[in-house]
This record gives structure tokens, sequence and C-alpha cells, in this order.
């Protein structure tokens, strides 16, 4: 159970948009009811990127819709979302995207052993 993976949702438009490379796996910074709402399939990636700031890599456009049971404590569903790499993936994926002018986008969202992850290519 520990390994298991649940795909959420594949930002299809992203292979009709882009030519992906390599695909790069990250953690997510969520707040409370956003892993429910990622849990019940309420995620849109389809304008979704990813870009370095400060030293760190955020995920900007990524709409998780709000939860309805958390009532007046809700996330903000635009909200730009930190992402979790380790730092020498976090250079280089910076260093592609500043060089080479690349695009950095998440090509799927999924659940793997009660965390969530993201793909970026």
């Amino acid at each position: 159970m520990a390994g298991e993976t649940r795909t959420i949702t594949v930002n299809r438009k992203a292979y009709h948009d882009y030519v992906i490379g390599d695909t790069y796996e990250a953690g997510l910074v969520l707040q409370g009811s956003e892993i429910k709402s990622i849990r019940a399939g309420r995620v849109n990636l389809r304008d979704a990127y990813a870009r370095g700031e400060k030293g760190e890599m955020w995920l900007f456009n990524c709409h998780i819709g709000p939860y309805d049971a958390a009532g007046h404590y809700s996330h903000e569903p635009g909200r730009p979302r930190k992402l979790l790499l380790h730092r020498k993936e976090l250079d280089e994926l910076d260093g592609l995207t500043k060089q080479k002018s690349l695009t950095l986008v998440p090509v799927r969202l999924y659940i793997k052993g009660g965390v969530a992850k993201v793909a970026l290519g």
C-alpha cells in the first residue's frame, strides 16, 4: 500500500502544445483542505506552469477547487504553490528555464504513498 500510485489528473494539453523531454517528480506544499480537493479530483492543470524564484520553484495557475466541507476555512483555488525538489534538481531546472528559455509544465498530478506529487516536463 505504501508504494501505491493513483493518478488524479493528466495535462493532455501539455503533450499537445509542447515537446516533453525529461520529467521530474516534485512534492507540493499544500494547505489543509487542498489535499482533500485533490483526492476528490477537483484539479485543473491546463494553464499551469512552474518557475523558479529566489532559489525556490513555484507552481502557478494550478486550480485546485474548494473543498465544500471546509466552509469558510477553505483555501484560495488559484494561489501559487511551492514545489519540493532536491537542490540539485532545482538548480538544474532553474538553469534550463533561464538559459535555454524552456517552459516547465506539469504533465501529471498523482498521489504516491499518501502524498500529492506533480510530474514536471
